[in-house]
């Protein structure tokens, strides 16, 4: 395409008026102006474009083979302009989150109901997995916002903490009268029991990891699985110790239904906030996200 936008889009005016003076008008711009603008078309195209009537300009056959292409190019940019208004009047757009199951369930979707409630017409779209798999989304601009621990390395991102979690070990209070039985003292518990664990990719399992690395705890036996709500459910059961986030066992640790067993050294608090790339300038959707999380008090 050898010339400019502004020139098709005189020869559309043209040829839809059928006259240069009427087109001059809807353009502001001087009939001489439009009369070279055209020629200026006709020469590189190498076709004459229009011929002249009584009552103004007619396409020619080569004229109306472009004019069909340019109409639809412009009814196409006519209708672009419109459905932009309309996602900027009711406030359209998309959102892409990273999660982890557990903090999806826990922490995201109690505020996000609201959220919804107030910006019905922004589509999120969730991703589920883990922490480290959500920062690497992050890196590679596949998804906007990742909801995470705080990660110990430098990123990055820009990183707005919502609240702290608290790591713990839980057991029921039969598997617990049971290692008594046995002789084994609260300090020897965790190196006993049957510990119940998320899986090694996990970044919460990585973290109790490092901290029985630092205690000199040698694990006899654990199990691991994918999900929390697993690792809760076999605790409650019996099954062994599980390692939980002390925030989502709230219930079970009122009703006694877990006990939260005493630790000789205990875990640092971890931070969980929302995450995202700051050399990234955010979508309407993805501030008005900020925005409202930050205005209800969430994010610190």
């Amino acid at each position: 395409m050898t010339q400019n936008l502004s020139s098709y889009y005189i020869f559309y005016t043209v040829a839809k008026a059928g006259n240069i003076s009427r087109a001059a008008k809807e353009l502001f711009i001087s009939q001489p102006a439009i009369s070279k603008s055209i020629q200026k078309l006709e020469d590189s195209l190498n076709c004459k474009l229009f011929t002249r009537s009584s009552r103004g300009v007619l396409l020619t056959y080569e004229g109306q083979i472009l004019y069909d292409h340019v109409r639809s190019a412009f009814t196409s940019l006519n209708e672009g302009e419109l459905k932009l208004r309309e996602s900027i009047d009711l406030g359209l757009g998309k959102i892409k989150i990273g999660v982890s199951s557990t903090l999806c369930k826990y922490i995201l979707l109690p505020y996000l109901e609201e959220f919804v409630h107030e910006n019905p017409h922004i589509n999120i779209s969730i991703q589920c997995q883990s922490t480290n798999e959500t920062l690497k989304l992050l890196d590679e601009s596949q998804i906007d916002i990742g909801l995470i621990g705080k990660p110990s390395a430098n990123r990055n991102l820009i990183f707005d903490s919502i609240e702290e979690i608290e790591d713990i070990f839980v057991a029921n209070g039969d598997y617990l009268k049971n290692l008594k039985m046995r002789n084994i003292n609260d300090d020897e518990i965790l190196s006993h029991a049957n510990l119940i664990l998320l899986d090694s990719n996990n970044m919460t399992r990585q973290y109790i990891d490092n901290y029985l690395k630092e205690q000199d705890i040698e694990v006899s036996e654990s199990i691991e699985i994918s999900s929390l709500d697993l690792v809760i459910e076999f605790a409650k059961i019996g099954l062994g110790v599980s390692a939980v986030i002390k925030q989502f066992v709230a219930d079970e640790l009122k009703d006694h239904s877990l006990v939260e067993i005493p630790l000789a050294a205990p875990m640092y608090k971890r931070e969980v906030g929302f995450a995202y790339k700051p050399t990234k300038t955010p979508t309407k959707a993805l501030s008005s996200f900020i925005r409202f999380y930050k205005e209800k008090g969430i994010l610190k």
